[in-house]
């Protein structure tokens, strides 16, 4: 496929640091594929699409994050059936040559410095897909500073992208679509039988893939999902402890602790004290 270069000056003023576009794909190939002369960060926000980048097609899903580089050479095309609505935005080099100076620790070899062939693809669902739809909503409707697109890539990074997240473009689409099915509550609470139920694959091919994929267990993963949900509850609701424990499939709340102690370093209590402590 032959390849046109995007240039960031179409898009942008000299005095603007970055371009939120939230739109409907359309629904075949276009004639070319494009890299660009700047970065991009894009989210499947509903349907799914057909994704042709550097020489592979992928399938991209609701809740697929990508951090595309200006090399990546790329096309896109909604799926016939269901079509596809994506939200994206493009910030300068500049952007991210300060990113990696000032932050090397949590920027370097990650998020939009994937060393891979491919760029880095992360599976957001629940409330960090709602976040990360937000914020980026929050940036389309701010003027478009350097302040602005620093401030959205920070939340990104350390309030919508967890580790976990993280799937390589040839992880199996039945893995895929099962991962984004074990952050429902209905899928979570039956634990990691429930994963693997909506794997739709035998227990032995699911615990390998998941290790491959993940470096995890089921169950490992499972508890994971169920302390995040926790988490977001802890901070943001009053809902006692034993209620959540059981809202995440683990009525028996000493062992709840345990698990929230092993992922958050702190109990359940000293994490919603912590987080909705009042500053006046």
């Amino acid at each position: 496929m032959h390849v046109e270069t995007f240039r960031i000056g179409n898009y942008l003023r000299d005095s603007e640091a970055c371009h939120v576009a939230r739109k409907d794909l359309v629904r075949k190939w276009p004639e070319q594929a494009h890299d660009h002369d700047y970065f991009e960060v894009m989210l499947v926000e509903s349907g799914q699409a057909d994704h042709w980048i550097n020489g592979r097609r992928e399938t991209l899903i609701p809740g697929c994050l990508i951090f595309i580089r200006p090399t990546d050479a790329h096309a896109l095309r909604a799926d016939q059936k269901s079509g596809c609505k994506i939200i994206n935005v493009m910030f300068r080099t500049t952007t991210a040559a300060h990113f990696l100076s000032r932050y090397p620790e949590d920027f370097s070899g990650r998020f939009f410095d994937a060393k891979g062939e491919h760029p880095e693809v992360h599976l957001l669902q629940g409330p960090r897909m709602e976040r990360g739809v937000n914020v980026a909503q929050d940036l389309a409707n701010s003027k478009p500073t350097q302040a602005r697109v620093d401030e959205f890539l920070l939340t990104l990074a350390n309030r919508v992208v967890a580790p976990i997240t993280t799937l390589d473009s040839k992880v199996p689409r039945w893995f895929a679509e099962a991962y984004e099915r074990a952050k429902e509550p209905e899928v979570f609470r039956l634990g990691a039988q429930g994963f693997i139920a909506a794997a739709g694959r035998s227990h032995e091919h699911v615990c390998r893939t998941c290790q491959e994929v993940l470096g995890l267990t089921p169950s490992s993963l499972i508890n994971r999902v169920r302390t995040e949900f926790a988490a977001d509850r802890l901070a943001q609701t009053n809902i006692p402890i034993s209620e959540i424990a059981a809202e995440c499939g683990l009525e028996n709340v000493s062992h709840f602790y345990r698990v929230f102690r092993r992922h958050y370093g702190t109990t359940p209590r000293s994490y919603r004290l912590h987080h909705q402590r009042s500053p006046f």
